[in-house]
């Protein structure tokens, strides 16, 4: 595979956007347990956010070569503790070295705290952001578990906190 290239994304960007996302909705369908709605699609709160141009949101597209290889979108950028809400590489560049570049370039357009959630019952998720926060910020990370606000019944996220 060719360099990896990282970018801020945007509307320009609608159509591979909503592609991606629909890749990243799926894959965390296993491990939260959502169907699809009838016409296919997820929620796509996050995805309208990056798209409406929302100040508090950045989008970012992945490629190598010409082809899409994910996306990662950040929230409260306005606020003093940044949040990875999103972050998917498709299954081809998975194991790369992509990932990790990836989510080091995102950072690094961001410096400050960071929180990143993601699900305790993924164990691939659970290693590639333990090794994420180690390769950031070596020992000094923490992690911890917390509820999904609005969702009792559901399995809490883990939560991973570093300073890049």
């Amino acid at each position: 595979m060719s360099d990896l290239v990282v970018r801020r994304a945007g509307e320009a960007d609608r159509v591979v956007l909503e592609r991606l996302w629909l890749m990243f909705r799926h894959d965390l369908s296993e491990f939260q347990g959502q169907l699809p709605r009838p016409d296919g699609s997820y929620r796509s709160e996050r995805l309208e956010s990056v798209l409406a141009g929302d100040p508090d949101w950045a989008g970012y597209l992945f490629h190598t070569g010409e082809s899409p290889v994910g996306i990662s979108f950040v929230r409260a950028l306005t606020q003093s503790v940044r949040v990875m809400n999103t972050f998917f590489i498709v299954r081809p560049a998975r194991r790369s070295g992509f990932g990790l570049r990836a989510v080091q370039e995102v950072i690094a357009q961001h410096p400050g705290q960071w929180e990143v959630p993601f699900q305790g019952n993924n164990a691939t998720a659970v290693h590639f952001w333990r090794r994420v926060a180690t390769a950031v910020s070596g020992d000094a990370w923490s992690e911890e578990t917390r509820p999904i606000p609005g969702d009792p019944g559901a399995t809490p996220d883990v939560w991973i906190s570093f300073q890049a």
